[in-house]
C-alpha cells in the first residue's frame, strides 16, 4: 500500500511538492538515494538491489521527479516481465510510457512532476490512461487517486480508505511547506508530524507507515519516505531511511 502526495500550487515559489512513501518486504534490499545508473548519470534515487530500478528518481539539473505505486489488473507474462523500477527512471529522464510496449509490465500509477505541474498515468494490464493533476492536493494509494477504484468489503481497500480519510483533511488544514535552497527536513515540519506517521500506532489502519508481520519473519511495510520540493530554480529532497524516526532524516539535494 505505497503512497504518493502531490501539491500543485502554481502560485506558490516552489508550485509542486512530491511525496513517496514505500511500502516493501523489509527484506527487500535497497540503496539510499545515490546516481547509481551509469546509463542516466543525471538522475538520482534510491536503488532496488533485487531488481535494479526505483521508487522514486529526481532530476536535479531538469527540475524533474518521477515515482511508481502498484496498480491492479492482469500480471506481465512471467518471461517477459520488465520492472516497474525502470519507468521512474524514464519520466525523471523526461520521457514518457506512452510509446512503451506495456504489456511487458505488472500494472502501475506513474506520476511525474516538474514546477510546472504534475501529470499521472495508469496502466491497468490492457489500457493506459494519463491525466493532468491540477491546482490542489492529490493522493494516489494502490487503487488509484484518491482512491477512485475503491472495493466494498475488500480489507486492503478499507486500509487505504481510512488512511485517506484521516490523512487528506489533516494536510489540507495544515500551511502548506515551503522548502528553501540551503534548507533542511523542517521546512516540510507543517507537513511533518502527518508524514512521520502522526503518532498511530504502525498497525493501525489509517496510519501512513504501516507495519505488519505476516509470519515470522515476514515483515512488511514503509521503508522509506521521500519530500521532493520542484521550483524553477529549486530541487529539494529529503529521505528517511527509519520511518517514524525524526532524527532520520537527510537532505539529498
Amino acid at each position: 500500500m505505497c503512497t504518493a502526495i502531490v501539491s500543485v500550487d502554481p502560485a506558490s515559489p516552489v508550485p509542486v511538492l512530491l511525496v513517496g512513501v514505500r511500502d516493501e518486504f523489509l527484506t527487500r534490499a535497497w540503496e539510499p538515494p545515490g546516481r547509481h545508473w551509469p546509463d542516466r548519470p543525471g538522475l538520482v534515487g534510491g536503488r532496488d538491489l533485487q531488481a535494479g530500478g526505483t521508487w522514486l528518481a529526481v532530476d536535479p539539473e531538469a527540475r524533474r521527479a518521477a515515482t511508481i505505486l502498484n496498480g491492479r489488473g492482469p500480471l506481465a507474462p512471467e518471461d517477459r516481465r520488465r520492472s516497474r523500477g525502470d519507468l521512474p527512471l524514464l519520466v525523471a529522464a523526461g520521457g514518457t510510457p506512452d510509446d512503451l510496449d506495456l504489456k511487458t509490465y505488472d500494472p502501475f500509477f506513474l506520476l511525474g512532476a516538474d514546477p510546472g505541474g504534475a501529470r499521472m498515468w495508469s496502466w491497468d494490464g490492457a489500457d493506459l490512461t494519463g491525466r493532468d493533476l491540477g491546482p490542489g492536493l492529490h493522493i494516489v494509494v494502490n487503487n488509484g487517486l484518491n482512491g477512485e477504484g475503491h472495493r466494498e468489503g475488500v480489507v486492503e481497500d478499507a486500509f487505504m480508505a481510512a488512511r485517506l480519510a484521516h490523512l487528506r483533511p489533516l494536510l489540507a488544514a495544515a500551511p502548506r511547506p515551503a522548502p528553501r535552497p540551503g534548507g533542511d527536513v523542517r521546512d516540510w515540519s507543517s507537513w511533518l508530524a502527518e508524514l512521520e506517521g502522526g503518532g498511530l500506532d504502525r498497525s493501525d489502519r489509517r496510519t501512513l507507515l504501516p507495519l505488519h508481520e505476516f509470519e515470522p519473519g515476514r515483515v512488511w511495510g514503509t521503508t522509506s519516505v521521500s519530500l521532493v520540493g520542484l521550483a524553477p530554480d529549486l530541487v529539494r529532497y529529503d529521505f528517511s531511511a527509519r520511518p517514524g524516526d525524526p532524527s532520520a532524516w537527510t537532505t539529498v539535494l
